[in-house]
C-alpha cells in the first residue's frame, strides 16, 4: 500500500518525541513552540529528551489572544475577522515564534480543548497545527475527541507527528 506517508521509518518502541529530537539533532535544525490550548505539553516532551537545548530555542505558552499579539505580533484585526482558532492565526503564530526565536521551524497550536467553548462552527477538539520552516507556512485541521485531557495529549501527538514529516518527507 502506497501512501503519502511511506517516507517515514515505523516508530517502534522509541517515543515519538526522541524521533523527532534525533531528527532536529541529525539536520542541524533548532525548533520553536507555541501552544495555546494544549498548554507547554509539545515544548515539555520536547525538553525531556536529553540534549534538547542543541535543537530547543523556546517555547511560549500563548493562551490569550493578547499574549498573541503581543508575543507574535498576531494582528489584532486577524483575531477578530477569523478567532484565535482558525488556520490563518495557526499559521502567524508559527511564523511569528520562528521569527521572534531565530528558530528553522517554528510550530503553533491553537484550538478548543473543552468542554466549553465550542459552537456549531468550532466545536470543541477542532485544534489547527501551524508550522513555518522559513521556505513555507502550512496548517493542518484535527477534530479529536474526548475529555480535554484527552484532546491536549492527541493534539500535542498530532504536533510532533507534523514536526516528523516535515523533517523526513
Amino acid at each position: 500500500m502506497n501512501s503519502k506517508w511511506d517516507c517515514l521509518p515505523d516508530v517502534g518502541r522509541e517515543s515519538l518525541e526522541r524521533i523527532v529530537a534525533g531528527l532536529l539533532t541529525s539536520k542541524n535544525k533548532t525548533i520553536a513552540v507555541v501552544e495555546s490550548c494544549t498548554g507547554g505539553i509539545v515544548s515539555s516532551k520536547l525538553t525531556d529528551v536529553p540534549g534538547s537545548s542543541c535543537y530547543f530555542r523556546e517555547g511560549i505558552i500563548a493562551y490569550s489572544n493578547e499574549a498573541k499579539i503581543r508575543l507574535l505580533g498576531v494582528p489584532p484585526e486577524m483575531i477578530k475577522r477569523f478567532g484565535a482558532v482558525s488556520s490563518q492565526v495557526a499559521e502567524l503564530m508559527a511564523d511569528g515564534v520562528r521569527k521572534s526565536s531565530s528558530a528553522d521551524i517554528g510550530i503553533a497550536i491553537t484550538g478548543i480543548a473543552g468542554p466549553e467553548g465550542g459552537t456549531t462552527e468550532k466545536p470543541v477538539g477542532l485544534v489547527y497545527l501551524g508550522l513555518a520552516d522559513g521556505n513555507r507556512v502550512i496548517c493542518e485541521e484535527y477534530h479529536f475527541t474526548g475529555e480535554r485531557s484527552a484532546i491536549k495529549l492527541r493534539a500535542s501527538e498530532a504536533a510532533l507527528k507534523l514536526v516528523r514529516r516535515t523533517l523526513t518527507c
